[in-house]
This record gives structure tokens, C-alpha cells and sequence, in this order.
């Protein structure tokens, strides 16, 4: 099969042949129709060693697929089901397993392998698609999953007023889960505006520019400091603007992945008296068959801006790299 592989830091992705995989007894095969492309794949090739990542491996935890071969253990899955992929794998069995949330077992490890024709992945891994989901669509449920925990770690009540720092896929599906559960101002934030229609149709109520003067900004557009400010970028000094523009006593959440470090004064944050909170993941149990739902409206869809085949992977990876006017790109390998 063709697939798209990370060698060393600093050489682009390269298209080859690979053998086929082949299923262990808890395991399926998935002809994969759908994988994101994802800001964490980026961070990874440019420092793999704290993800456990060598040469020779294969990126791509958002998937979706079609179930084509089971191992000899599975017995709740079969060839032609259609399935989206939780890319959390736990061991199965411990208590956190047990209750549906893979993320928090101490065996957790965040698999990779959707760059390509086919991949591999625990059966447990799989959820079935609601009917009116298409199955490439049902690639976004990871994202639209870790938005969603989020906003569950952030105790967001109705009527709160949120900011958002990042117009990415994170952060407009952060805005889209927002709105849906009833925040009265969704402001997205970015230092472009080339995501401003789309977070609007998502459902943000304004957008900012980032830059001197955010505070400010977000506070006019949610008619008052935010009650809430999701950082969603990952840039040093960003949980910085965030708590210099939350409300007294408001809440920000830190969920883009700073590699390397951040430095900040906290005192702002001592003096205002916020709740400093992170999230990564979600559950499996509840917030993953949610986001699943939520795609037979259609409108997490509009995230994506490029549907494209495995040939052009390494070549829009790099693009991906610097600030680009795309969203989220979905690898459809029957596209070829």
C-alpha cells in the first residue's frame, strides 16, 4: 500500500510502498477514507523524541474508515462496518478503560498510521457512524471531540461570554461547541481575518484581530471581559494575553500544545484571581459519540478546505508549516 513517511527532522514526508497490515487477534483493518491532517503531527516532526517517534513511522490519528479484515478475537466488528477511529489506544482493561476513557489509562498511547491506504487499530478504538454521516466526515470527530472536552473542562455555563485565541480547527470548533451549548458571545481571535466568515458560519458571534490592544478587543466584541478565554494556539506568551483579558475571577484554558516552553507573569493571574486550567483528549464514551452526532447537521464540515489524495501530502505538510488561508486538510486516498 502507499503511505506517507516521516524519516528525520527537517526532511519532508515521502510517499512509498509499504507492506500491508495485517490485523492481531484484537485488531481490524481499516481501508482508511478520511484522515486530518493535524497541528500536532507538525510538532511532532519537528521534535519527535517526546512523542516516541523514529524514522520509518507513519503520522495520523484523525480516521476514518471501512472495516476490510478482523482479527480473530473481534467479534463486534466486521468487514464493511463504517467507523471513526478514537486514536487514544489504552491497555483495555484498567478502571479508566473500563469507563470509556482510554486517554487517562497508564498504558495510553497516541497511535499514528492514517497517512496512509490502510491502517491498523484496536477494535475497541472503533465508534460505528451515525446514518447521514459520510464516512470520510467521520475523520472530524477527533477534532470536533477535543473541542468539545474543552468546553467540558471549562464549566462553561449558558450566557457566558467566551474568547478564543487561534482561528484553527481547534479553536473555530471550540467556538462552534460554544455557541451550541449556549454561550451568549463567541468571539474567535486570531492575528488574520481570513478565518473570519468561517468562524462565523460555525457559529461566533464576532471576531478580533490578535495583536496590541486584544484585551480591549475581545471585551468590546463579547460586551464585557470574557468569562472565559481558550487559548488555542500553542505560542509562547499567549496564556499571558489570555489571562491579561479574562475577567476577575475568569477562567482561562490552556489547549494548544507550547513545546519548548512559555515564559509569563503570573501575577496578573494572582491579582485577577482566575482558574488556570488545561485540556487535552476527550472521552470515548461520551464526548466522542457526541461529536459524532453533532456531524449529520454538516456544519463542523465547514473546517475543511482541502479534500486531497496521498501524492500531494509532503508537499502541503511543509506548506502547513507557515501561516496559510487552509483550514483543515482531509487525506482522501481514493481520491488518487
Amino acid at each position: 500500500m502507499k503511505a506517507a513517511i516521516f524519516d528525520a527532522v527537517g526532511a519532508p514526508l515521502r510517499i512509498a510502498e509499504v507492506p500491508d497490515p495485517a490485523p492481531a487477534p484484537d485488531e481490524v483493518v481499516l481501508r482508511t477514507a478520511g484522515c486530518g491532517i493535524c497541528g500536532s503531527d507538525l510538532h511532532i516532526t519537528e521534535d519527535p523524541v517526546p512523542f516516541g517517534i523514529g524514522a520509518g513511522f507513519v503520522l495520523g490519528h484523525e480516521i476514518s474508515g471501512e472495516v476490510v479484515a478482523t482479527g480473530a478475537a473481534v467479534t463486534d466488528l466486521r468487514p464493511g462496518d463504517r467507523v471513526a477511529v478514537v486514536p487514544m489506544r489504552g491497555c483495555g482493561h484498567c478502571p479508566c478503560c473500563r469507563a470509556g476513557d482510554p486517554a487517562r489509562c497508564p498504558e495510553m498511547t497516541l497511535i499514528g498510521g492514517g497517512y496512509a491506504e490502510y491502517v491498523t487499530v484496536a477494535a475497541r478504538q472503533c465508534q460505528r457512524l451515525p446514518e447521514g454521516v459520510a464516512l470520510v466526515d467521520g475523520a472530524l470527530a477527533e477534532p470536533l471531540a477535543v473541542a468539545l472536552h474543552c468546553i467540558v473542562r471549562s464549566g462553561m455555563k449558558v450566557g457566558d461570554r467566551v474568547a478564543i485565541l487561534g482561528a484553527g480547527p481547534i479553536g473555530l470548533l471550540v467556538g462552534f461547541w460554544a455557541r451550541r451549548l449556549g454561550a451568549a458571545r463567541v468571539v474567535v481571535a486570531d492575528i488574520h481575518d481570513h478565518q473570519r466568515a468561517r468562524a462565523l458560519a460555525l457559529g461566533a458571534t464576532g471576531f478580533a484581530l490578535s495583536g496590541d490592544g486584544l484585551a480591549a478587543n475581545l471585551a468590546d466584541a463579547c460586551g464585557g471581559a470574557p468569562d472565559i478565554v481558550f487559548e488555542c494556539v500553542g505560542k509562547r506568551g499567549l496564556l499571558q494575553a489570555a489571562a491579561e483579558a479574562v475577567r476577575l475571577q475568569g477562567k482561562v484554558v490552556g489547549v494548544g500544545l507550547c513545546i519548548g516552553g512559555d515564559t509569563w507573569d503570573p501575577f496578573i493571574a494572582l491579582s485577577k484571581e482566575i482558574d488556570l486550567l488545561f485540556s487535552v483528549f476527550f472521552h470515548q464514551g461520551r464526548e466522542f459519540a457526541v461529536a459524532l452526532d453533532a456531524l449529520i447537521g454538516g456544519v463542523p464540515q465547514g473546517i475543511v478546505t482541502d479534500r486531497i489524495d496521498l501524492s500531494p501530502v509532503p508537499q502541503i505538510f511543509e506548506s502547513l508549516r507557515r501561516r496559510t488561508t487552509q483550514c483543515k486538510v482531509l487525506i482522501q486516498p481514493e481520491l488518487a
